[in-house]
């Protein structure tokens, strides 16, 4: 079996926009989805994510570059003939049929036998945990269950990739995040490639063996969920996966990966740069802290301390946020579980403190 189960190499995609201009929504994209793992697409509407699934489901066809499939190239391969099917955000489950029925509808149209047909669509249904369901309608179901008969119905054809648009969409946010672990243990389960397209950063850090970052048509970066997380490569990329402080300031020196700076209102600060990341005396870059990774509790050692006041406080159970103000009007957002068996906060509005942060949680950013 080839390493990789899908390979965009070098692939563009443009479309007429409704001035008669050329508008790129994929641009030069070079990916290499592995076998067996499961593959998020990431970014905001408009970022080419969708465009991408839909190229690789043979919906669209490449301006120019090719798709792979298991080594095999796609070309012009219509959409019925590629070994991948796709799940909707609108399962599109016909109301007229019963469960049963939805899921065998493919193999059926293929003039599979009617025994066997139903044979797997009973083992189908039994993989996503709807056993017994196979005489009730669609109208029956919970948005979860009709969910899962959409992932049934992909799944009886036994495709080599199975490709997922926003499926979560139309779930609320508790089921939502039910079902992210369902679709993790599904796809443990039946080992085969999913490629999954999501705006939900949360969503896509959750169930993604790695994660690919999109933005105006283009990978700005691809990785395990831990990597795009604690070593972001851009500003976009901290800024779009999950909440963190950026903070201007000046290059001083640098020794190897340790970056010396200083920031806004003279605090001096000590940094991490990427690995054969080269910056130079004199310039500015962003230097990004996550809140969690701070804290106005005192530990011994760190790197960077920052006299501050606090200006907001915020309680939500199992953390409080604050926000604490330092010198030169830069603000810092903090974030300290709240593990005093009394809850009590730390420090209140107009208090007082020390910001605390290490090296390795202040990261150098040069773009």
């Amino acid at each position: 079996m080839p390493e990789f189960a899908v390979e965009l190499r070098n692939v563009s995609k443009r479309f007429p926009g409704p001035s008669g201009e050329i508008v790129t929504a994929v641009n030069d994209v070079t990916m290499q989805i592995r076998d067996g793992e499961f593959f998020s697409m990431l970014g905001p509407s408009g970022c080419g994510k969708t465009t991408s699934l839909r190229m690789i489901a043979g919906f669209e066809l490449p301006t120019a570059g090719e798709i792979y499939i298991h080594d095999r190239p796609m070309g012009h391969t219509p959409p019925y003939k590629r070994p991948v099917n796709t799940v909707f955000q609108n399962y599109a489950l016909f109301p007229h049929m019963t469960i049963g029925q939805n899921v065998g509808f493919g193999l059926e149209m293929q003039g599979v036998d009617p025994k066997e047909i139903k044979r797997r669509s009973s083992e189908a249904l039994e993989m996503v945990r709807l056993a017994g369901y196979e005489k009730r309608m669609a109208r029956q179901l919970s948005g979860g269950q009709q969910q899962r008969v959409a992932l049934a119905r992909a799944l009886v054809n036994h495709p080599e990739v199975l490709l997922l648009d926003e499926p979560l969409g139309a779930l609320d946010l508790k089921l939502r995040k039910e079902m992210q672990l369902e679709l993790k243990r599904l796809q443990r389960e039946v080992g085969i490639t999913f490629v999954f397209v999501t705006h939900d950063q949360e969503e896509a850090l959750t169930m993604s063996d790695r994660v690919a970052v999109m933005s105006a048509g283009n990978v700005l970066q691809m990785g395990a969920a831990s990597e795009i997380y604690e070593k972001p490569n851009c500003r976009f990329v901290a800024d779009f996966i999950g909440e963190t402080n950026f903070l201007d300031g000046v290059v001083k020196a640098q020794t190897g990966r340790d970056v010396d700076l200083e920031l806004a209102g003279g605090l001096p600060c000590r940094a991490t740069a990427d690995e054969g990341s080269q910056v130079v005396p004199g310039q500015k870059v962003t230097v990004t802290m996550r809140p969690e990774k701070l804290g106005i509790r005192p530990w011994q050692g760190a790197d960077n301390i920052y006299d501050g006041r606090v200006e907001e406080v915020v309680y939500i159970g199992t953390d409080t946020h604050y926000t604490v103000v330092l010198a030169g009007d830069q603000r810092l957002r903090v974030r300290e579980q709240n593990d005093d068996p009394y809850s009590r906060p730390l420090a209140g509005i107009g208090d007082a403190v020390k910001v605390y942060c290490d090296e390795v949680s202040a990261r150098v950013l040069t773009e």
